[in-house]
């Protein structure tokens, strides 16, 4: 549902991670951009409304800059971000790098 949600929102370069078994904080992780602030908050919106409307407990921050929303779902953690903010903090390099056995890249 949060990666329809996304791809319904016109979100960019959605990527979702199975962290089962490797992360104690969450089972799945979604990283999306937005073109814009607004763009961010407008999906995340969307997100927390859908997820309360079929009885999750959500929990968000990040707003209302909205360069980086992060959705905390229990068991799933949704980052949205405006896509200069996403290349700065590179998070989806850590699961990428853990899959494929190549360490991370480090930040300059």
């Amino acid at each position: 549902m949060i990666v329809s949600s996304l791809d319904g929102d016109k979100g960019q370069d959605i990527l979702a991670f199975d962290l089962t078994g490797k992360s104690s904080v969450a089972d799945h992780m979604i990283v999306a951009s937005g073109t814009s602030a607004r763009q961010v908050g407008a999906m995340a919106g969307h997100i927390v409304t859908k997820l309360r409307a079929i009885g999750r407990k959500v929990r968000s921050e990040g707003q209302p800059a909205c360069d980086w929303v992060l959705i905390d779902v229990g068991d799933i953690v949704v980052h949205i971000f405006r896509p200069e903010v996403r290349a700065f903090y590179n998070i989806e390099s850590i699961w990428t790098a853990a899959k494929s056995g190549k360490p991370a890249p480090k930040h300059a």
